[in-house]
């Protein structure tokens, strides 16, 4: 991969967009208690592409829930730009996806009877100073397509539609759960495209989880899971293009 594993004595960055410490999450269950993250550290950098793999269960949606203001922690301390999300109130969280996060799932969650421009003005509406929807509609390459309604698109066109309705409100942080895991190889390749592009674009720090591990060469940085703990974080000598990789 051309990576480097990073040393627990690497400096750590100075201006991170996350610095992580301590971080655990345990989900109580009838069966029993689960430990989904054991005491992460991690620094995640500004305007980085991070890739997260792993097996089911080893944490990285987990992280992923925590980092956009889904979920909380139950020990440690999560810091977005200096601000303490661990301490912040419901209402606060809120503000906090509102303002700097867009999310990307598996699963489209477009609005059936809303057209592709409609569905991305959902989020347009509501924002402080978003994109216009054509302008996000068209970074994604569906500039032909904003009149469209989700069941006359294809499904990677449909993913790269929720990809413009995340990126439109220009978010500093882009989480992306499994973007591609309902899509074959040609989609799966636009939509990653479409995302490394708006990434780039609007300078989001990126988080891209997934069970391809060939993905890993799209991301500057790459983080293995296991069992709630990161096994192993390398850097990649040069981020490959979606298509240059290996599906």
């Amino acid at each position: 991969m051309g990576a480097e594993a990073s040393s627990s004595s690497a400096p750590a960055d100075p201006q991170p967009a996350f610095a992580i410490r301590g971080l655990t999450k345990v989900y109580e269950t009838s069966a029993g208690q689960v430990h989904a993250l054991r005491g992460l550290d991690l620094d995640i950098r500004k305007g980085e592409i991070l890739v997260l793999l792993g097996p089911s269960g080893s944490g990285k949606s987990t992280l992923l829930n925590i980092l956009g203001g889904l979920d909380r922690a139950s020990a440690g301390s999560v810091r977005f730009e200096g601000r303490e999300l661990t301490a912040e109130t419901e209402r606060g969280l809120t503000a906090y996806r509102r303002a700097a996060v867009g999310f990307i799932f598996q699963f489209f969650n477009l609005v059936p009877s809303l057209t592709a421009r409609e569905n991305v003005m959902l989020i347009t509406e509501v924002s402080r100073d978003p994109m216009a929807p054509e302008d996000a509609l068209a970074m994604v390459g569906l500039a032909d397509r904003m009149d469209h309604f989700p069941a006359q698109l294809s499904g990677g066109q449909q993913q790269r539609v929720a990809v413009a309705r995340a990126i439109a409100k220009r978010p500093k942080v882009l989480l992306c759960d499994e973007p591609t895991g309902s899509l074959d190889s040609e989609s799966g390749i636009q939509v990653l495209e479409a995302i490394v592009k708006v990434a780039d674009d609007v300078g989001a720090t990126t988080m891209i989880v997934s069970h391809n591990t060939d993905i890993a060469l799209i991301g500057d940085r790459v983080i293995r899971f296991r069992d709630g703990h990161i096994t192993e974080l390398s850097a990649n000598a040069a981020r490959l293009a979606p298509r240059e990789m290996r599906w």
